[in-house]
């Protein structure tokens, strides 16, 4: 008789998973055999929809929803989340935009950007930290952009957030790399997903995108599935872009 009972499977949270290229990355995950935590900042019912499809697909998920820019809900919710053990991955993709020049900017439309994409990563990343690197294994990766490395006009307060979170994944990176813990970060151009290819239609994609397409959701999850794995254990403090050779 096997006395051995098998390893439970590592955990992944997926922030913004009710998203276009969130939803990818969560199935991507769950198919690499994760147990996926599915976020949603409000969209609950999208996040449950995405659970239902992964559980259909033989996929180990669960939904849930708090608001990353509350710290106090972040904190109530990770501790729940961590009473069942660590958090191994963490993909922060919750995001948000809003575009006006800055001379026209309100404080209102600066500080919520701020807050969900940068401010956000801090009260989600930071509670899990000490578990995950007591494991000696953990993946930390977040999805910026590529307006935070080469700016793009009327989102000055995105690109900000968005840059400020290369400097963060470098300097985690440099914490963590004696714990088996890596942290990058993946900057998507204009994907297909909703947010960011809405803006553009299809001419102006071929005018401004060398490959002259938008990109899939599913290209940036893949690449996020590949730094979520053991295949990358020596990829840390990296920002590798997915944008079909833009602004390069």
């Amino acid at each position: 008789m096997n006395t051995f009972a098998p390893a439970a499977p590592r955990r992944a949270l997926v922030t913004g998973a009710s998203g276009g290229i969130g939803g990818a990355i969560a199935r991507a995950l769950a198919a690499d055999g994760f147990h996926v935590l599915a976020h949603a900042s409000t969209n609950r019912a999208a996040a449950e929809a995405l659970a239902a499809q992964i559980t259909q697909a033989g996929g180990q998920v669960e939904a849930l929803a708090f608001d990353v820019t509350d710290r106090a809900a972040c904190e109530a919710a990770l501790a729940a989340v961590l009473a069942a053990g660590p958090v191994q991955v963490l993909v922060h993709n919750a995001g948000a935009h809003d575009d006006a020049v800055f001379a026209g900017m309100r404080a209102a439309q600066w500080q919520r950007v701020i807050d969900v994409n940068l401010n956000g990563f801090f009260n989600v990343a930071q509670p899990l930290m000490l578990p995950m690197l007591r494991t000696r294994w953990g993946r930390v990766i977040a999805i910026t952009s590529v307006a935070g490395q080469a700016g793009n006009r009327g989102q000055v307060n995105y690109a900000a957030a968005k840059s400020a979170l290369h400097g963060a994944v470098k300097s985690l990176a440099l914490e963590c790399a004696s714990r088996g813990v890596t942290v990058n970060a993946v900057a998507p151009g204009i994907i297909d997903a909703g947010m960011g290819a809405s803006a553009f239609d299809e001419a102006a994609i071929r005018r401004m995108v060398p490959m002259q397409r938008a990109g899939r959701p599913q290209e940036v999850a893949d690449l996020v599935a590949f730094l979520a794995s053991d295949r990358a254990a020596y990829i840390s403090g990296q920002t590798i872009a997915v944008n079909g050779a833009l602004y390069l």
